[in-house]
């Protein structure tokens, strides 16, 4: 799930040493533009210049504003190519991007499951060797998160025909979809890639939309100042944290283990050097994921404090959240910035200097670690004070503290900025729809996933077009196979993304359930989830009649001694898979832990199950394949299987 944002180093077209940079970096060679509607391009000039921009043998002209900035709406194309677009000023300096083709453009955005490449899929070296596809174009944008939106990438993109040696590391499940779908849609794909792994859906969701989900505020607000002013966004995101730590019931009164003077029980010398905890030898936090407190304290002269500084506290996996001398100063997150924190003056004094770290890993490895000469204090004048000459202490917290806030500036985990960073500058390219496989890293949080989900969608609706088509990957399984009912946040963002994509005409549903892989939360068959993507395609964007994937729920119904489930867009009728007997439905009553197995049979294109528990008389819901890696066998005739789900039961009239 995690992933480093590291910056891509293309040479694109719009940098060539005689080119004026007239066409913003999307509009290169190779690019491709979306078919059948006004196409908008954009660019810089000088300011007030007045421009002629070519395409097809069809011309139209722009003036620049006041600083420089153009757009202009090209007349709609039906697919075709190869075009050149060229952009010419009055000064007579030309830019021109050849090889262009016009298409179905898509966006496919999310974490690791989409990021996941191409080469690490399964049957790999025939998948490369024979992608050899010039009209399937592939663009990758650069991971990066960004305080504010941003107008241009973090760094040059290109525009890639399918090759084997620009397929490999692109989206697997972004371009077998787009490979599949082009069997029956026969024109040219274009792929935009905007990924990143570990990711929450927060961060691909804007200000604004966020805002108008709610709770959001006071992130928000502290990011609009970490954009202005870092070290006060630093200072106030930890009386953020210290106000949340409060407030938790495992913690006691005036326990606050950044503040000098604090209580010194259950502080622990840690060893030297400082390696992933997990491997220290201390039963206790040898299998340990959750947050670790780690503190030491370095003596500085009256000189040294008096210096401008800078903190360097090294690698910490994964989260840290940093203080001095009480006052919070950074925290940052796997894939992000250097942790180096810049101090505000006034913040050191002469004497000793208290520096606290909490460490939240939620993923194997964790803790202070790496190289000491990492961890220091660097000085203006060029010197600097090592943090391990005194030696670390670390303290455990109480169990079940739960998610701790999170800094809004971490790419991964805050609010907004990968839409600053990786979608705002697409600015309005006109696309055909968006593919969205993201929720591994949103499990604890399932009550709030389908309002999330429903802002990201009007989110993009709101830049690329209120119609825009979604299509969203139900999450595949991951973790030990179930032996009794049991709750699971994996479920509960299954359920988020089927009510989301039931609710709305243009939005499509791929489940992958069935071909996750239970001891990698990676799984390597990209293949059958791009082909079920396309799948929901033809129905939703192109209106095939076809069922758009397998067997909908559609009502579960008291008759007797029995439930009734119904379903529709099953293709064909509904087999179960290697029984005579569906498995993996339950009967629930009203609260959590009240569920249990429930037998079923298929009959007359229904699942029938049977009322035979304890507390027969009280179940007043139907759940199926609710697990985090749950085993179902319930499918159609198209080899499809049917949608995990949760639906009350109500009585038949």
């Amino acid at each position: 799930m995690l992933a480093p944002c590291g910056l891509l180093a293309a040479t694109v077209a719009q940098a060539a040493v005689d080119s004026p940079v007239l066409l913003d970096t999307l509009f290169q060679d190779h690019t491709v533009l979306q078919r059948d509607t006004a196409i908008p391009v954009w660019g810089q000039a000088k300011p007030n210049a007045s421009l002629k921009i070519a395409f097809d043998g069809k011309s139209t002209t722009s003036r620049a504003d006041a600083k420089g900035h153009w757009k202009a709406m090209l007349p709609a194309l039906p697919a075709g190519g190869p075009y050149t677009l060229s952009v010419t000023a009055a000064d007579g300096s030309t830019q021109t991007a050849h090889d262009v083709l016009v298409g179905d453009v898509w966006l496919c955005s999310g974490q690791s499951n989409m990021e996941l490449q191409v080469r690490r899929t399964l049957n790999l070296n025939s998948e490369i060797s024979g992608a050899n596809n010039d009209r399937i174009r592939m663009l990758t944008v650069p991971q990066t998160g960004a305080s504010e939106p941003q107008d241009h990438f973090a760094a040059p993109v290109q525009w890639k025909p399918t090759t084997p040696q620009n397929v490999a590391d692109f989206s697997a499940a972004c371009y077998y979809f787009a490979r599949e779908l082009q069997k029956t849609v026969d024109v040219p794909m274009g792929l935009i890639n905007a990924s990143l792994g570990g990711s929450r859906i927060e961060p691909w969701i804007s200000a604004q939309a966020l805002r108008k989900v709610g709770g959001y505020d006071e992130a928000l607000d502290t990011l609009a100042l970490h954009a202005k002013d870092p070290k006060a966004a630093a200072a106030r995101w930890g009386k953020i944290w210290e106000t949340w730590w409060r407030k938790q019931p495992q913690v006691k009164q005036g326990d606050e283990p950044w503040k000098a003077g604090a209580t010194e029980d259950g502080w622990k010398a840690a060893p030297s050097p400082l390696i992933n905890y997990q491997e220290w030898g201390v039963p206790d936090l040898a299998s340990f994921t959750g947050m670790l407190w780690y503190r030491t304290t370095v003596t500085l002269t009256a000189k040294q404090a008096a210096q401008a500084a800078t903190l360097s506290v090294g690698n910490v996996d994964e989260v840290d959240q940093t203080w001095i001398n009480g006052t919070g100063v950074g925290s940052s997150s796997y894939g992000g910035s250097s942790r180096d924190y810049p101090l505000r003056h006034g913040l050191l004094h002469a004497g000793k200097n208290l520096i606290v770290i909490n460490d939240l890993n939620t993923y194997q490895a964790g803790g202070v670690m790496g190289p000491a000469d990492t961890r220091a204090l660097r000085f203006a004048d060029g010197s600097s004070v090592p943090l391990d000459s005194n030696g670390w202490q670390y303290r455990e917290v109480p169990q079940g503290m739960g998610t701790p806030p999170l800094a809004p500036w971490l790419a991964v985990s805050g609010t907004t900025g990968l839409y600053n960073g990786m979608i705002a500058p697409l600015g309005h390219y006109a696309l055909r729809g968006a593919l969205w496989y993201q929720g591994e890293s949103n499990t604890g949080q399932g009550a709030s996933y389908r309002r999330l989900l429903e802002a990201y969608r009007d989110d993009l609706r709101a830049r690329f077009g209120a119609q825009l088509p979604l299509l969203i990957v139900q999450l595949s399984s991951y973790g030990p196979a179930p032996t009794h009912p049991t709750e699971s946040g994996w479920a509960d963002v299954r359920e988020a993304e089927r009510l989301v994509a039931a609710e709305d005409k243009h939005s499509g549903l791929a489940v992958a359930v069935d071909i996750g892989e239970r001891y990698d939360i990676h799984p390597a068959n990209k293949q059958e989830l791009g082909r079920r993507l396309a799948r929901a395609a033809r129905h939703v964007v192109y209106g095939e009649s076809l069922p758009p994937s397998g067997p909908l729920p559609v009502s579960a119904t008291r008759a007797g001694d029995a439930v009734e489930v119904s379903f529709k867009d099953v293709t064909g009728k509904l087999v179960a898979y290697s029984s005579n007997h569906p498995i993996g439905f339950e009967l629930c009553g009203a609260n959590a832990g009240s569920c249990h197995y429930a037998d079923a049979d298929l009959r007359d294109g229904k699942v029938v199950l049977h009322l035979d528990t304890p507390a027969a008389g009280d179940m007043s819901r139907v759940r199926y394949c609710w697990a985090d890696s749950p085993f179902c066998t319930l499918y159609d005739e198209a080899g499809l299987p049917a949608v995990p789900f949760q639906l009350d039961v109500t009585s038949k009239h």
